[in-house]
């Protein structure tokens, strides 16, 4: 899929609308009014390529690619746990078909265990990042992360509340709204909507306000 091409940022203008639910998850409930100011977000994940390039120039080592603190394991951890990686949903390199398991060398580079890799995948969301490396790199891009509301507001696109972040219609193989899961959820993923596990990113309309992959794909 073609990059979108354009700004790197998209300018959102605040307002009120109705966040949450109180018919999905119960995390989500209750259903209330929040208000968010005006603010700027990146039309697409951020890709392989983009996180490479701040890793080029700063030399950030990833919260998987360090050795866990000792002291935050038990003292009856598995050996593995001890080892630098990330959890991997449904690995060949020893998860569990449609399980999370922790994988040793798992990494950006490295998404789904040693013998993965990017390598033709520049334009893929970048994957196995901590919410301390998620700041790292919006404080190198001069941003910060977006607030829950600030992302539930720009992902409904002024619309009302809706099942979907596109509608109350289920996504569908026919007219895919996003990069979901076709198949027995989580044994089998069929692809049928072009993609089995993650896409590049703007393969999928964006949203009214311009922004891509709010719903589906990471």
């Amino acid at each position: 899929c073609p990059l979108p091409s354009g700004t790197l940022f998209i300018s959102v203008k605040g307002g009120s609308f109705q966040m949450g639910s109180d018919t999905g998850y119960v995390e989500e409930a209750p259903q209330r009014l929040e208000t968010v100011d005006t603010f700027a977000i990146s039309p697409t994940e951020v890709t392989n390529a983009q996180f490479a390039a701040f890793v080029a120039e700063t030399g950030y080592v990833t919260s998987a690619e360090r050795a866990p603190d000792p002291a935050l394991l038990p003292a009856n951890a598995p050996a593995r746990f001890k080892k630098p990686g990330a959890a991997v949903f449904g690995s060949l390199q020893g998860a569990k078909p449609g399980m999370w398991s922790y994988v040793p060398g798992a990494n950006w580079r490295h998404p789904e265990g040693p013998g993965s890799t990017i390598e033709g995948k520049q334009s893929d969301p970048v994957v196995q990042v901590s919410f301390e490396d998620a700041e790292a790199f919006a404080d190198w891009e001069g941003g910060r992360l977006p607030t829950e509301a600030e992302w539930e507001y720009a992902a409904r696109a002024g619309r009302p509340p809706t099942i979907y972040e596109w509608g109350d219609n289920p996504p569908s193989a026919e007219t895919p709204p996003a990069n979901t899961w076709q198949g027995i959820f989580p044994v089998a993923d069929t692809g049928a909507d072009g993609f089995r596990g993650r896409a590049p990113v703007g393969c999928y309309a964006p949203n009214p306000w311009g922004l891509y992959d709010m719903s589906g794909n990471v």
